[in-house]
């Protein structure tokens, strides 16, 4: 979901869910199944041997279930595409959103468009609500068709139609990693004003989230003030220079999740925060029986209850993941693990009794799974460098 630049050393390290070295990670082509089934559940490949980056599981379970939302490399994809549109060779990297399940078909797509300058797109995330993806769209700032000056703008889509309303034009950061709430109840009018936020989507109660080019998470409320009301939170204690990243929007919209990355990668902190420029970051601390501190977590909501979902990696390990989560040898929790644990929440309460964990935590699977878990709780997803859905048991 986004890149650290070292200049000094001219590379290009991955944060997030992406990686570029500068070019694609692929992996030894093998002629082996695209699905197995073990204790831990099924594991499907996702553009099998392929890299690819933004895993994001989907939340529509009725129109897409089993599927994830992710951005693609330059090359070769190795997915069942739906038409002619869709191309699976000499495709150009971040040209495209796609949604793929766990045959390799791909449900659901959106092209870049060059005729309105669109570059390249980076850090999709499927929206709170099951209608709209959040994502950035870059153009060149000059007008080039080589895209070589890049700035970028937040835009969302409307899975349903595939129509955009731009949140930002320009001056948003490449590591921006937005996300998007919608009021869940909302009903759009078709006959309503698409360039108006509330007729894009049905309701003014939208939130969004993304790190600003201070590494500062923003936090836009576009029922109380908009763009012009934004506020920042506040950043943690004792991680200068590390790098903010992936804030996401809880079920009620009132607190995010987030990583802190260090430059080497090798360590990582998560927090939970409410929205709100007064509130503290909470460390998500490490716990007897966890491989390490938690990292990419995400917000799971089930039968009235709230999650943390989250993965860990063993010490001294990179959490940005090479290894074939297919092979039997990586199973075992050695290349890291998936868990969650319960949370009960209280916005605009004391501090004491805004945040509380309830219960210990619990592993969901021994493999590092970054993507999220599906509001049904059968799915889970991941990628960089490989892709996969793993439905559990």
């Amino acid at each position: 979901m986004r890149y650290l630049k070292f200049a000094s050393l001219s590379l290009l390290f991955a944060l997030s869910a992406c990686v570029y070295e500068p070019e694609q990670f692929v992996a030894q082509e093998e002629s082996k199944e695209n699905s197995s089934t073990t204790e831990m559940g099924a594991l499907f490949a996702v553009n099998g041997g392929k890299q690819i980056c933004n895993p994001s599981v989907s939340q529509d379970t009725v129109n897409y279930p089993a599927s994830m939302l992710w951005l693609n490399f330059g090359g070769k994809l190795n997915v069942t595409a739906p038409d002619s549109v869709y191309t699976t060779s000499k495709v150009v990297q971040h040209d495209r959103l796609s949604v793929s399940d766990t045959s390799g078909k791909v449900r659901w797509y959106l092209m870049r468009d060059t005729k309105a300058g669109d570059c390249q797109f980076q850090d999709p995330e499927w929206s709170t609500h099951p209608n709209y993806i959040v994502a950035l769209r870059a153009f060149d700032t000059k007008g080039n068709a080589a895209c070589e000056n890049l700035d970028y703008g937040v835009f969302a889509v409307r899975v349903s139609d595939k129509k955009k309303f731009s949140f930002y034009d320009k001056d948003i950061s490449e590591f921006a990693t937005p996300h998007l709430w919608v009021d869940p109840e909302a009903v759009r009018d078709t006959s309503a004003d698409d360039s108006k936020v509330e007729g894009f989507f049905g309701t003014n109660q939208v939130r969004l989230v993304y790190v600003n080019k201070k590494d500062e998470i923003v936090f836009v409320d576009y029922a109380n003030g908009g763009t012009k009301s934004a506020k920042t939170l506040k950043k943690p204690s004792g991680v200068d220079g590390w790098m903010m990243d992936s804030p996401l929007i809880s079920p009620d919209g009132n607190f995010v999740v987030y990583n802190m990355i260090n430059s080497a990668m090798t360590g990582w902190k998560s927090f939970v925060q409410e929205l709100s420029g007064n509130a503290k970051p909470i460390e998500i601390e490490k716990t007897t029986g966890m491989i390490s501190e938690p990292v990419q977590p995400h917000w799971f909501s089930f039968a009235g209850r709230l999650f943390v979902e989250w993965t860990e990696f063993p010490q001294g390990s990179q959490f940005v993941n090479k290894n074939d989560l297919s092979e039997a040898s990586v199973q075992n929790g050695s290349a890291g693990r998936t868990a969650m644990r319960e949370v009960s929440l209280a916005a605009g309460a004391p501090s004491d009794l805004a945040f509380a964990w309830v219960g210990d935590v619990v592993e969901l699977a021994p493999i590092p799974m970054i993507g999220g878990r599906s509001p049904d709780g059968r799915y889970l997803a991941t990628g960089t460098n490989n892709g996969f859905l793993l439905e559990l048991p």
